[in-house]
C-alpha cells in the first residue's frame, strides 16, 4: 500500500466528509427547492417551473447519498451498524419521506386535476424538508453522545428511544440543517428562474440564510455552555487493528472546542460557514445568483466541517459507555479494504463530477412559464 494504516484512516475521515458535503450541496439544493415548492409557486404553472429547475437532475444527485452510505458501510462498519440500530426509526422516516420524490416528480403532472397536483406538491415538500431535518437532529445527538454500548462480542445495543432523539439541542441542530438546505435551494431556484418566482426565492434565501446564522451561532453557544464533549484519556495507537474497547474516554464539558484551541488554523472552518452564508445573502440580494450559489456551497462546507472538526477523532461517542465511543482510529475496516476503496474513489469520483458537470451545463439556463407552455407534455 502507498499509505500506511493511520494515514488511510485519516484520509477516509476526510473522504467521507467530502461525500457528505457533496450530498448536501448537490442533493441538498433539490431538497431545498422541494421545501419551497408550495410557497414560491402560487399556481400550477409556477409550480411546474419550480419543479423543472431540478426535475432533470434530482435522481442523478442521489448518487452522492448512495455513495456516502456505501462509503460509511465499507470504511466504518461499526459506525454504520451502531448508527442504524440507534437511529433505526429516524432512518426509516427519512426513507419514507424520500419515497415521495420519485413518485411525485413522475406522477405529479400526469393528470390535469388540481387536487391531485396539490397533493403531490405537498408530497415533494415532505420529501425535501424531512430528510435534512432528521439528518440535523442526528448530528445534534452525535454531538451530545448516543446511548449505546457493546457486549463482549462487540455487538452494539442502543438503550435510548426514538423520542429521546428529539431533545431541544438536537431539534436546534435540525433547524440549522433545514435552514442551510433551504437557503441553498432558494439560491439555486433564484438562479434558474425569473420574475415573481425569482423574487420570492431571493426573499426566501435571505430569510433562511439569517435563520441559519442565528441557529448556527446558538448551537455553538449551547455547546460551549452545556455539558457536551468527550476526550480520550488513554494512549492511542493509530496503527492498531479496530477495537473500540481499547481506550479510556471521559465526558468533559467544552471538549468539542479543544481542537480549535490546540490547532487555531481550524477556526477557518466555522469562519467559512459564516462568510459563505453572508456572501451568499449579499450576492443573491444583488442578483448575482451564481456567485451566491458558490458561496452557499462553501457555507455548507463550513457547517458540516465544523461538526467534523469539533468531534475529531470521535465519530459516534457513547453517553452511557464512553469507552465504547467510536473514533477514526478504532472503528474502521482493514488496511487492505481502505486501500482498495481509496483507489476506487480516485477513479470513480472524478467520473461522477464530470458527468454531473456536463449534465448541468447542457441543461442550464432559465426555466420560464413560456417554456412550460411550449413543452406541456414533455416537461415535469
Amino acid at each position: 500500500m502507498i499509505f500506511d494504516y493511520p494515514t488511510l484512516k485519516l484520509i477516509w475521515w476526510i473522504l467521507v466528509g467530502v461525500l457528505l458535503v457533496g450530498f448536501a450541496i448537490m442533493d441538498g439544493h433539490d431538497m431545498g427547492v422541494g421545501t419551497l415548492l408550495p410557497f414560491v409557486g402560487k399556481n400550477d404553472e409556477e409550480r411546474r417551473v419550480v419543479i423543472n429547475t431540478v426535475g432533470p437532475h434530482w435522481d442523478g444527485n442521489q448518487v452522492w447519498f448512495i455513495t456516502g452510505g456505501g462509503a460509511i458501510f465499507a470504511a466504518w462498519p461499526l459506525v454504520y451498524a451502531t448508527a442504524f440500530s440507534g437511529f433505526y426509526w429516524a432512518m426509516l422516516a427519512v426513507l419514507w419521506a424520500l419515497f415521495f420524490r420519485p413518485v411525485g416528480f413522475d406522477y405529479r403532472s400526469k393528470i390535469h386535476n388540481a387536487t391531485w397536483r396539490t397533493t403531490w406538491d405537498w408530497g415533494l415538500f415532505v420529501g425535501g424538508a424531512v430528510p435534512p431535518l432528521i439528518f440535523g437532529v442526528a448530528f445534534g445527538n452525535l454531538l451530545q453522545g448516543v446511548p449505546f454500548h457493546f457486549d463482549n462480542n462487540l455487538v452494539s445495543y442502543y438503550t435510548g428511544s426514538f423520542w429521546g432523539l428529539l431533545n431541544p439541542f438536537a431539534l436546534l441542530a435540525g433547524v440549522v440543517s433545514t435552514a442551510m438546505i433551504t437557503f441553498h435551494g432558494a439560491i439555486y431556484l433564484a438562479h434558474r428562474t425569473e420574475g415573481e418566482i425569482q423574487n420570492r426565492a431571493r426573499t426566501a434565501a435571505l430569510v433562511f440564510g439569517a435563520l441559519m446564522l442565528v441557529g448556527f451561532t446558538g448551537a455553538g453557544i449551547w455547546l460551549a455552555q452545556g455539558n457536551f464533549g468527550y476526550v480520550i484519556t488513554s494512549a492511542v495507537d493509530a496503527a492498531a487493528q479496530p477495537n473500540p474497547m481499547s481506550k479510556t474516554v471521559v465526558q468533559q464539558s467544552g471538549a468539542w472546542f479543544a481542537n480549535y484551541r490546540d490547532m487555531p488554523l481550524t477556526l477557518i472552518v466555522p469562519a467559512i460557514a459564516y462568510l459563505g452564508t453572508a456572501v451568499g445573502m449579499l450576492m443573491v440580494a444583488r442578483g448575482r445568483t451564481l456567485t451566491a450559489f458558490v458561496a452557499s456551497s462553501f457555507a455548507i462546507v463550513g457547517v458540516i466541517g465544523t461538526a467534523g472538526v469539533s468531534m475529531f477523532p470521535f465519530l459516534m461517542p457513547s453517553s452511557t459507555m464512553p469507552a465504547a465511543s467510536l473514533t477514526v482510529w478504532d472503528s474502521v475496516s482493514s488496511h487492505r479494504t481502505l486501500g482498495i476503496m481509496f483507489w476506487a474513489t480516485i477513479i470513480f469520483m472524478p467520473l461522477i463530477i464530470i458527468y454531473t458537470s456536463w449534465a448541468y451545463k447542457v441543461m442550464s439556463g432559465k426555466v420560464t412559464t413560456a417554456y412550460i407552455r411550449e413543452n406541456e407534455h414533455s416537461a415535469y
